[in-house]
């Protein structure tokens, strides 16, 4: 038991030391700019959200297995023997390599934090207004499935943090594989992340309110913010890290697909701002359709209804009692 005790503090003292190793600033100076661009990067998805009044495009699923991951992948990198170990060190170094060697944790926080508010938005800007049924479309979300998202987010971040709090008491031993599990979980979770995201895209026809510039920074950011991680935890935090290599890789699909959306539907408007003709269909409540009709920023014609107890909860703009129409094509 002795031997493992001084293996242990052995492990504690060489990350302690880590300031010392070639390389340390370089990894610090990188560390930071990946924290301040993780949240920059979601800046662009909430501003998206709130200025068009509408979560419109989101998936439902998407959101759901994005939260979900989100807090696995958090808990995951709380929990790991690493993170335990910088932790350890804070109380022998300096405030600014204790801050130093907290990054890892803060930047996966950050990431967390800024998912959940999207995950807040989509539920406060959530369309509440019956979906007009389609033969071909697939199936339609109501609010209530947006109030379903929310509990079971919320249910399993409780359920993981009680289970982590437990453990780190009860079986402090086991933690690195209640880690690896987490992991896993995240892992599994972000794989399947956007594949409803995709489909939702796809069969819209527009990104909605995806945010392309959020993409853009996010799907090479994955791999430099995973090179780090691996720089930093080694091997050992492979569930850390891999996590990142998946979650960029679909994303970097979806990025492609919205793009060739935005630029079709750029092209498809005319140079005096008229509505293309074509034939289009009708995605989300509409009373009636005029002549017309006004376009939104992805091409597609809008229609104005009343607003009612079924519009979103913050009528942040005039779209967000607008139903939004896509090509058929």
């Amino acid at each position: 038991m002795d031997v493992l005790l001084k293996i242990a503090s052995d492990n504690t003292n060489k990350r302690c030391d880590a300031s010392l190793e070639p390389g340390y600033y370089l990894n610090l100076t990188l560390s930071i700019f990946i924290l301040i661009a993780i949240l920059l990067s979601y800046l662009p998805q909430h501003y998206r959200i709130i200025a068009r009044g509408t979560s419109e495009g989101l998936s439902p699923y998407f959101i759901l297995l994005g939260a979900t991951s989100g807090t696995c992948a958090f808990a995951n990198i709380l929990v790991s023997p690493v993170s335990r170990a910088d932790v350890a060190c804070c109380k022998v170094v300096s405030i600014f390599d204790c801050a130093t060697g907290l990054l890892g944790i803060v930047q996966v926080g950050m990431q967390w934090f800024c998912f959940t508010v999207i995950l807040f938005l989509f539920l406060i800007f959530f369309p509440r207004f019956p979906v007009v049924e389609d033969n071909e479309a697939g199936p339609s979300y109501t609010w209530r499935t947006a109030l379903t998202i929310g509990f079971i987010c919320l249910f399993h971040g409780l359920i993981t943090i009680v289970l982590s709090a437990a453990l780190a008491i009860a079986k402090p031993s086991i933690l690195g594989t209640w880690g690896n599990i987490l992991g896993v979980i995240a892992t599994t979770l972000a794989a399947i992340q956007y594949i409803p995201q995709i489909w939702t895209t796809w069969y819209l026809g527009h990104v909605g309110s995806l945010s392309i510039p959020m993409m853009l920074i996010q799907t090479p950011g994955s791999f430099v913010w995973a090179a780090s991680l691996a720089a930093r935890m080694g091997i050992e935090g492979w569930s850390t890290w891999g996590l990142l290599i998946v979650t960029g890789c679909l994303q970097g699909c979806l990025l492609a697909m919205a793009i060739c959306f935005e630029i079709k539907a750029r092209r498809g408007k005319n140079g005096d701002g008229e509505e293309p003709s074509k034939a289009r269909c009708v995605v989300g409540y509409i009373s009636s359709q005029r002549d017309g009709a006004e376009t939104d920023d992805e091409g597609g014609a809008v229609v104005e209804t009343p607003s009612s107890e079924r519009t979103p909860l913050l009528n942040g703009s005039r779209k967000s009692s607008r139903a939004y129409i896509r090509d058929t094509n």
